[in-house]
């Protein structure tokens, strides 16, 4: 007994901290619903910022703001972004105005982000405006807006910033909280009580000990007359008026240990609630807890800071590691029958106000105890059927009753437990042959061909094999107007079983495939929709024609589906059509017809990837409950809501940057009020790599939103839709651009487009002074080129009246020459005259001289007649001596020989008659006897003259007298 008490004692306090744990923890783990809406989880490393987010606001656009260890962090839908603040200090709260300012405070400072001309946050201190005394502080905790003001509250002081001026209100004790509920701003001085702010100053309005020194962390509408009170250690209370009232409820005991940080209103019977470990909490104004979401609800920290409920409804967790968002409000919840695996699930089936469903590893069911539209919302929990295990493929209710198929046989479900009807052989599904008699007979598909039961009474007897393939069939459908059974297996074909008249035994097997009409041998399925029997293929939907025993493309179907591979479908109770498309779930919604077709077709993004390829499962239970088979649990969609209450989705245009330019952001994502008048961004031809990026802030369909885009001024037409969220554009050209990007959802809303205008300068060698330059160099050329031309032209004229002088000189010269021949002839010809001339003076003087001679003898021989023959003599003798003849010669001479008897008696003034006469005849290369004959002298004569000529000339004697002469 002593060692007993010793080891009690000693592990007394760890058994009593696990008792309370196990206490907490049943306290927390009651009934919730079945149902849960997708968690994302952001963790630092995703969003590149610090762990612990301290506060969260959202603008009016829908960006999400986070104040964080390392900065102001945002989000779009897209992108994070960090903006560190001067002081590198831990950012600790965060507050938007409609305005568009997003106002931080932090350690020693306080201020508001602000965009800029191109659209980047840009920091604004708003610490010069507090006086000088007060500038010293420690961490700002929280923003909040009253009338005019903005109150922002650190430990020891609250800071009013109010038309650029600042009041500082001290606290007594130390400011804990401030918050704005039903018009007053309140609140807690530590030690003094809770404070609400009146006339420019803050006056007790609390003081009850049970606050006194226990934090508010919270003060929540709650009734027309009171508040709902959350502290940090000792639970909730009402405050009605000034009064305190603790209000018990059953998780006192988890509000006390794990602490409630923080606290909103969701709607007007919930609450949502932050703790420090166990994560949140949604309670309802009893205090019920309605739903917790922590570890296994897929959080991966419970210690919850901030809180926020976005414009949608749907929750923003600021965690001490990482940001959760959670669908709250989301048409889509997630199921999980085993809590502690996450298993996969095959089928569904309400029956009997219980939820079945079939997973990998047996059969669960759950009470629906309570009626409700949104079964996913009941709270409720999972047994699981006793005697099931292993693969569950198919539920199917028959006679009003449940069947079972798994890989162990066939099993009839009674409440929670389950009861054999057939082992040894996997049994995929079940199917009723008929009405009336023909209803109690039901077909199964098993891995081995099909077999028989029959219902007598609420006994379900097995009838044995009921065909002789076999093969697996786990398509199997009964057609009721050609009286047979059709059976497919997706890598062989199809199979046709036809029927006796009663139905009741198949009398021809027959095997269709690719020569019969089918486009492949591969993935053919049948199905049994809208009362007829069709056939999905790779390739689209087939149905069979009897008269040609062959199958062809289908009338009806082929508009909505075309040639997309379809591996299941499903028809609900309003003639709607489900179907599965390569991991892709939709609905051909015959009820909301689009304005060409008499139908819409909805895919859900949401879902992809998320199914059980292979073993597609669609349960329409109503258009409110929607149960899809799931790789993890099972997926709920409350169709309904889903079609009615998705928003109109919202584009943003979040950043332009130019490519290859580091950090060149030419628009920063945020517009400035008024800013729909900016002035066109003009850019360098540099900056004609542009990538674009946008993004839609409604996060509960992020993976519904597409995009279109188009570059005015350059794209022709939109793109074609795409989830893609941003665009490059290379090498533009120079010129004005608009940037048009328009979103849209899954159901075909498209969001208002949104644009940006720029323009993009010309290369520099095409800007406007470059032309300028371009037109001046040429008519600078143009003018060059006209005085090169005028050159040319003066040269080539020049030229031309040089070779025309040349050619004038040329036919002068010519003229000359024809002129000194025609001189030359004539002096020729004057020479030859004068020659002639000369001779016949010789010849006249021999004749004369000859006739003297012949008259001398009869002069002497006629003595009488003497007188007048001496009288003829003399005559003949003085004609001889005239000088007539010689002037005449001479005139002629100088003519002929350009005055050379002139210039000679110039040169040589000494030269008498008779020498001059001698140079002439001489000029005229007569001998010395023709000139001894003229002169009428002897040759021996005229060579004494010719010497005497030398003489006066001054002629030596190695001068020829002809040549001197001639020249």
């Amino acid at each position: 007994m002593n060692l007993f008490k010793a080891v009690f004692g000693r592990y007394k306090y760890g058994l009593t901290a696990v008792c309370l744990m196990l206490f907490f923890s049943s306290l927390l783990r009651a009934q919730g619903p079945i149902g849960l809406p997708q968690v994302n989880m952001y963790s630092g490393p995703s969003y590149k910022g610090g762990t612990q987010n301290w506060g969260i606001d959202q603008d009016e656009k829908g960006i999400i703001y986070f104040a964080n260890n390392e900065g102001l962090l945002t989000f779009n839908g897209a992108n994070w972004k960090l903006y560190t603040i001067p002081n590198k200090t831990i950012v600790r709260s965060v507050f938007v105005d409609k305005g568009g300012r997003i106002y931080i405070g932090a350690q020693d400072e306080i201020g508001y982000f602000y965009p800029n001309e191109q659209g980047v946050l840009t920091y604004h201190s708003l610490k010069h405006l507090i006086p000088e005394k007060e500038r010293n502080f420690a961490d700002v905790w929280n923003i909040v807006k009253w009338e005019q003001g903005l109150y922002f509250r650190t430990i020891n002081k609250i800071i009013c910033i109010q038309d650029q001026k600042a009041m500082v209100y001290p606290s007594k004790g130390t400011w804990v909280y401030m918050g704005v509920v039903n018009g007053q701003l309140m609140a807690q001085d530590i030690g003094n009580g809770l404070q609400v702010f009146q006339n420019e100053q803050w006056n007790l309005w609390c003081n009850d000990s049970r606050i006194l020194h226990s934090n508010i962390t919270a003060l929540l509408p709650y009734q027309s007359d009171s508040l709902l009170m959350t502290t940090l250690e000792n639970g909730v209370f009402y405050l009605k008026g000034k009064r305190l009232i603790p209000k018990k409820t059953q998780l006192d005991p988890v509000f006390i240990n794990d602490r409630i940080n923080v606290g909103i209103a969701i709607n007007d019977e919930l609450y949502a609630m932050g703790s420090t470990s166990s994560a949140l909490l949604i309670v309802n104004k009893k205090g019920e807890l309605m739903q917790q979401f922590s570890y296994a609800e897929g959080m991966t920290n419970n210690h919850v800071r901030s809180i926020l409920m976005d414009h949608h409804k749907n929750l923003w967790l600021g965690l001490d590691d990482g940001v959760a968002y959670i669908a709250f409000n989301s048409p889509i919840k997630s199921i999980y029958p085993d809590k502690n695996k996450q298993i996969s699930s095959y089928a569904t089936q309400i029956f009997k106000q219980r939820l079945y469903v079939g997973t990998s590893n047996g059969l669960f069911a759950a009470p629906l105890s309570t009626v409700a539209q949104d079964l996913s919302g009941i709270k409720s929990t999972f047994q699981k059927v006793s005697n099931t295990k292993g693969q569950t493929w198919g539920l199917s209710v028959i006679q009003d009753q449940l069947l079972l198929a798994n890989e162990n046989g066939a099993q009839q479900v009674v409440h929670e437990t389950a009861k054999n009807l057939f082992s040894g052989n996997g049994i995929w599904s079940f199917i009723s042959l008929g009405h009336d008699s023909l209803a109690r007979y039901i077909v199964s598909g098993t891995y081995s061909g099909l077999h028989l039961f029959k219902m007598e009474g609420q006994e379900i007897l097995n009838k044995g094999v009921f065909s002789s393939l076999e093969e697996p069939l786990r398509f199997v459908v009964v057609d009721p107007v050609l009286n047979c059974i059709w059976a497919a297996h997706p890598y062989r074909g199809i199979y046709k079983l036809d029927l006796s008249p009663d139905g009741k035994r198949i009398v021809k097997t027959n095997f269709l495939n690719q020569r019969h009409g089918l486009p492949s041998n591969l993935y053919n399925y049948v199905f049994f929709i809208k009362g007829k029997v069709i056939m999905p293929t790779a390739e689209g939907i087939y149905e069979y024609h009897s008269r040609d025993n062959r199958f062809i493309r289908s009338v009806f179907y082929d508009p909505i589906f075309k040639n997309i591979p379809i591996q299941y479908l499903k028809e609900d109770a309003r003639g709607n059509i489900w179907f599965v498309s390569n991991k892709k779930v939709g609905v051909v919604d015959f009820n909301r017809k689009s304005r060409k077709d008499g139908y819409t077709l909805v895919e859900l993004p949401e879902l992809t990837n998320k199914i059980v390829a292979g073993f597609e499962h669609i349960y329409p239970y109503n258009e409110h409950n929607i149960f899809i088979g799931a790789n993890k649990g099972l997926i709920h969609l409350d169709y309904k809501k889903y079609a009615e209450n998705v928003q109109k989705p919202n584009v943003l245009l979040t950043q332009i940057k130019v490519l290859n330019k580091g950090d060149s952001i030419i628009f920063g994502g945020y517009a400035r009020l008024g800013d729909q008048d900016r002035k066109i961004m003009r850019l360098k031809y540099d900056f004609n790599s542009l990538n674009f990026e946008f993004a839609s802030t409604l996060f509960d369909q992020k993976d519904n939103i597409e995009y279109s885009y188009k570059l005015i001024g350059f794209d022709e037409d939109w793109s074609a839709w795409s989830a893609k969220s941003d665009k490059d554009y290379t090498n533009l050209p120079h010129g004005n651009f608009t940037f048009v990007v328009k979103a849209r959802n899954n159901l075909g809303s498209e969001s208002e487009s949104v644009s940006y205008q720029f323009f993009i300068n010309p290369v520099w060698y095409k800007t406007k002074i470059a032309y300028g330059i371009y037109i001046l160099f040429l008519l600078i050329v143009f003018y060059l080129m006209i005085k090169y031309l005028e050159k040319e032209h003066k040269r080539e004229r020049d030229h031309l009246r040089q070779q025309h002088q040349h050619e004038i000189e040329r036919n002068e010269q010519q003229i000359v020459k024809l002129q000194k021949k025609q001189l030359e002839a004539e002096v020729e010809f004057k020479n030859k005259e004068l020659a002639s001339a000369t001779m016949h003076l010789v010849q006249r003087g021999k004749l004369l001289s000859k006739i003297g001679d012949e008259l001398a003898p009869l002069v002497k021989n006629h003595q009488g007649s003497g007188d007048d023959l001496k009288k003829v003599i003399r005559l003949i003798n003085e004609a001889k001596k005239l000088d007539n003849d010689w002037e005449q010669f001479a005139v002629h001479f100088d003519h002929v020989h350009t005055n050379f008897l002139s210039n000679l008696k110039e040169r040589y003034p000494n030269l008498s008659p008779s020498d001059l006469k001698l140079c002439a005849y001489l000029k005229l290369n007569l001998s010395s006897k023709e000139i001894a004959q003229l002169l009428n002298i002897t040759p021996r004569a005229v060579e004494v003259s010719r010497y005497r000529l030398r003489k006066k000339l001054g002629l030596t004697p190695e001068i020829n007298l002809f040549d001197f002469l001639f020249k």
